[in-house]
């Protein structure tokens, strides 16, 4: 994973706090002699020691995208690195250089440089002309400034932008040389308006001549800049791109993954809109557009998912109580989550999970969510675009047909790639793949405290974590027996009755059978099984074999797996009832009698749990027998998992 790069403020003259605005009432550019750094003023006192400089990049995280071409722009020459060239003549400009122009280089290209090549020699000056701009007055985006100064440089090529410039290349990776050479002239009209803006940045600021005794003027005939011959390029065959190579194959070949069953759900903030609807069985792919919940409830169970994964957010901010502004933790705790936090700081856009036009599609997430896990059906929450991004695949905004070709190109099959699939669907192709990502533990999980995770891909992930079982089995069946079997194999052992136990004492009541069935039905109506799960799990959360004694609900299993995905073995214990009772009045001492024990309201989804568990064991015989169709069952179902700790554990 890369590590966080922050900008170079040891070479940077920081004007990120302008002092002043300088526009008049009537909203003209006026001069004024406003402070500047000498550092800078000398460094652009020689033309042919100053560079302007812009990237372009696959897209606006520079912690998940790359760069695609740099330009820039020395003593009136405008020169090109494309990917995959000898940066040698880019390196060497950059270390002979007095002084480096760039608008939001501090934030943007700087890091994209610094990603791309390392440890950088940049000129002892860099000057961010988006922030020395406000000082002139000159405020927005480098275009709109353009507009403002009425520079000519953008004849011809008035519809290109930033997401534009990411399709262009990507159509270039496809075999158009033409949309290369059309990236280039985008480039080169950015590096060529720096020059003018500079130029009447300047004169607004109106420096002292006793700091420039000659004023420089690097952008005072635009046309004459432009008039210069586009660079010559080598084809594709002759540079090496580091254009994705990340498969469904190469990826979830030899992994649960590879022939799970998956629904993916691009959600809408209400009934009156369709949502994007997918199920993924292995690679292929198939898609609907369905509005109600009822509508994506019953046809989602109908698949028997492995997994569920939806795009919206299925949490709210720690601290936080409800979704509605009304909630008083509102001011302190605020309207984003952790994983929002850090998918900004990554450079990937996210609204908060709570911005008022978002609650109603929290709401509704988190809604649907809990529907299906108490059915048993574990859900995790994604972002197709963050998913796009990580994987190299082009977003819906560079156009809908780029993102149907880049997820066919991961392998991903099915009518989509003939029919005209909106683009509220193929999001919900890129939900699903983020579930596959998920089964396959190739993923990264961003949450905080209290707030269920993000699941993101991570393609460097070896796919390889640790193993956790949870056994489930009516009373007397043998769960506890079979946990400790696990245990003396080397787990970690735990099981919710300690944290009910932990309950009841504190209460200042006995911790027996009675209580804990009490107790655990009054935990699960009020605080719910997620809190108890939570719980359970603190006391292991740390190891890396753990078995968890006393599933009773579907719901816990389906946080388990939200919880650690594939590496998640269920085993359901079963015995006969005769058996059980027997058993049953052996070992309890006082208390319930067994018919009425075995049909508490706790015990009452205990055999729906047999039902979805990875493996059902019977256990109608001896200790020996049961250890040997656990460890056997165990080493059958981790196989191909996780050797390594099977190995250990075998």
């Amino acid at each position: 994973m890369a590590q966080s790069m922050l900008p170079f403020p040891e070479m940077t003259v920081d004007y990120a706090k302008p002092t002043r605005r300088l526009k008049s009432s009537a909203g003209a550019v006026r001069r004024s002699n406003v402070p500047v750094d000498r550092r800078w003023t000398t460094a652009l006192a020689d033309p042919s020691r100053v560079i302007f400089l812009d990237v372009e990049t696959t897209g606006l995280s520079w912690f998940y995208n790359d760069l695609t071409i740099v330009g820039w722009v020395s003593d009136g020459i405008y020169q090109l690195y494309i990917a995959g060239d000898d940066p040698t003549p880019l390196l060497g400009a950059l270390r002979a250089a007095h002084a480096l122009v760039t608008f939001n280089g501090t934030l943007f290209d700087l890091r994209f440089l610094k990603k791309a090549f390392g440890e950088l020699v940049l000129p002892p000056a860099h000057i961010d002309l988006r922030y020395l701009a406000k000082r002139a007055g000159l405020t927005g985006g480098q275009k709109a400034i353009e507009r403002a100064l009425a520079l000519p440089v953008r004849w011809g090529i008035e519809d290109v932008d930033g997401a534009e410039a990411v399709l262009l290349w990507h159509r270039y990776l496809r075999g158009d040389d033409q949309a290369l050479r059309r990236l280039i002239d985008y480039n080169r009209r950015d590096v060529f308006g720096m020059c003018g803006i500079l130029d009447e940045v300047l004169d607004q600021l109106n420096v002292h001549p006793d700091l420039l005794l000659s004023r420089p003027r690097y952008g005072e005939d635009i046309q004459a800049l432009l008039a210069q011959a586009i660079p010559h390029f080598p084809g594709r065959e002759d540079r090496q791109l580091s254009r994705s190579i990340s498969t469904f194959a190469r990826m979830f070949g030899g992994t649960p993954a590879e022939r799970a069953t998956v629904i993916g759900i691009d959600l809408t903030g209400s009934e009156a809109r369709a949502s994007g609807w997918c199920v993924m069985q292995g690679s292929r792919a198939k898609t609907l557009r369905l509005s109600t919940d009822e509508e994506i409830f019953s046809r989602t169970i109908g698949e028997r998912p492995e997994l569920v994964s939806i795009d919206s957010p299925l949490s709210i901010p720690f601290g936080r109580t409800r979704v509605e502004d009304d909630d008083p933790g509102r001011d302190q705790f605020g309207i984003m989550r952790r994983c929002e936090r850090e998918l900004k700081r990554r450079g990937i856009n996210v609204y908060p999970c709570l911005l008022p036009s978002m609650q109603g599609l929290t709401r509704r997430g988190m809604r649907l969510a809990q529907r299906f896990r108490s059915a048993g059906v574990p859900v995790i929450e994604s972002y197709p675009g963050a998913a796009q991004d990580i994987m190299g695949i082009p977003r819906k905004g560079s156009g809908i047909e780029f993102l149907k070709q880049g997820l066919a190109d991961f392998g991903i099959e099915g009518p989509f790639t003939e029919n005209t699939a909106s683009h509220d669907e193929l999001d919900a192709i890129t939900s699903a793949i983020v579930g596959s990502f998920f089964l396959a533990a190739r993923f990264e999980a961003l949450r905080g405290p209290s707030e269920d995770a993000l699941i993101i891909p991570d393609l460097k992930s070896d796919g390889r974590r640790g193993m956790i079982i949870g056994i489930s089995g009516r009373i007397c069946a043998g769960k506890t027996t079979t946990a400790r079997i696990l245990e003396k194999r080397g787990f970690a052992y735990t099981r919710f009755s300690l944290v009910i136990d932990d309950e009841i004492i504190a209460r200042g009541e006995n911790p027996d059978r009675a209580t804990r069935q009490r107790v655990g039905t009054e935990i699960h109506n009020e605080k719910g099984q997620r809190w108890l799960c939570e719980n359970v799990l603190e006391r292991v959360a740390d190891q890396k074999l753990i078995v968890v004694d006393g599933l009773r609900f579907p719901e816990d299993r389906a946080f388990f797996v939200e919880r650690y995905g594939s590496e998640f073995l269920h085993l359901h214990i079963e015995a006969p009832m005769e058996l059980r009772a027997s058993r049953f009045a052996e070992g309890e001492q006082g208390g319930l009698p067994f018919e009425i024990a075995d049909h508490q309201p706790v015990e009452a989804e205990i055999d729906e749990l047999g039902g979805i568990a990875t493996a059902v064991l019977h256990n109608d015989s001896t200790i020996v027998q049961l250890t040997t169709k656990v460890l056997t069952s165990v080493r059958t179902l981790y196989q191909g998992r996780n050797r390594k700790c099977l190995s250990q554990l075998l």
